[in-house]
């Protein structure tokens, strides 16, 4: 969404009209669900996607036609084998096709605060409606919801990532995470570690103790926690303090061997079985990752799968076939 923002914000300034194409349900099996968005302009596709393939494609179509015709409708895209699309995935996409003036103050103002809250990573909610202007809502519900008439979905503010241990593999991380969504921290004692020019691609590096960490940077239940310091002392210490507080997901890097020894101090730490058992140990999907950047894609898949899992809980995940890139 920021980048359609942006991208947005670029082409009223030029004065160039724009469509916005977002989609307000999906049924069956489909590339992308509700939420997803494209902005296309005279020169068609300028940011963003709605599951590419046959249905984008003719998602860019009709935009173009009402690009010219300076309009806005609601427009279904049937997914089906044999169809108008002739896809396989079997699914419908309902989608909102939204006409924006090069002059419309509302949208520019839309734009200019949307962007401001996601810089800030404060909470809002984009209230989309054919023939409205539209809105950025204080509230609202935890996934997309569309009534028929009207779309209301959160903002994209991202699920912050704690890297506890600045060494090679966080180096490897950081920018991963960032390019799908997360808002990766990281937290080392060690200054030449903790450097933010080491980090360029981090929201925040926070140079403190592991035994203090409430001190250095305050934690909440939303947040998902990485351990991977410079060794096993520093990883217990982290532990006992992360597995005493509510967390959205705590992980950490080890062999068999090392989550065996740390988890007995744990036990004997006095911290109880059904958090020590919460952890993610080994972290990662299971994919034989060696290098530092094969570790950063394993431990990357595991926190997408777990963050979709929580999404799922809250009504705001996407479920369908791949998207046809």
């Amino acid at each position: 969404m920021r980048g359609i923002f942006e991208n947005l914000v670029a082409l009223l300034d030029r004065g160039e009209d724009a469509v916005l194409v977002t989609i307000v349900s999906a049924e069956g099996s489909t590339p992308r669900g509700a939420g997803a968005q494209l902005l296309a302009g005279r020169e068609g596709l300028i940011a963003g996607s709605v599951g590419g393939g046959p249905g984008e494609a003719q998602a860019l179509t009709l935009a173009a036609a009402l690009l010219r015709e300076r309009r806005s409708q609601l427009h279904r895209l049937e997914l089906r084998h044999g169809g108008a699309l002739d896809s396989v995935c079997g699914g419908e996409q309902e989608a909102l096709f939204q006409f924006l003036p090069h002059d419309s103050a509302a949208w520019r103002t839309l734009a200019g605060k949307a962007l401001e809250r996601l810089e800030a990573h404060e909470k809002g909610w984009l209230a989309l409606e054919a023939e409205s202007d539209p809105s950025l809502l204080d509230e609202g519900p935890a996934g997309p919801a569309w009534d028929g008439r009207r779309l209301v979905l959160p903002l994209p503010v991202g699920e912050r990532v704690v890297i506890f241990g600045g060494g090679h593999c966080a180096l490897a991380l950081v920018p991963v995470l960032r390019s799908v969504g997360f808002r990766p921290v990281v937290f080392d004692d060690r200054p030449e570690f903790a450097n933010p020019a080491r980090f360029p691609e981090a929201e925040t590096v926070v140079c403190h103790d592991y035994t203090d960490i409430a001190s250095g940077l305050v934690l909440t239940p939303e947040d998902y926690a990485v351990v991977m310091t410079s060794g096993h002392s520093h990883d217990l210490e982290v532990e006992k303090q992360l597995l005493r507080r509510p967390l959205a997901y705590v992980g950490v890097m080890g062999s068999r061997t090392k989550t065996a020894y740390v988890n007995q101090k744990l036990r004997e730490s006095g911290i109880p079985e059904e958090a020590i058992q919460r952890v993610h140990t080994p972290i990662g999907t299971a994919i034989k990752a060696v290098t530092p950047e094969e570790i950063a894609v394993s431990v990357t898949g595991e926190l997408i799968y777990e963050r979709a899992l929580r999404r799922e809980a809250a009504g705001a995940v996407e479920h369908g076939c791949p998207s046809h890139f």
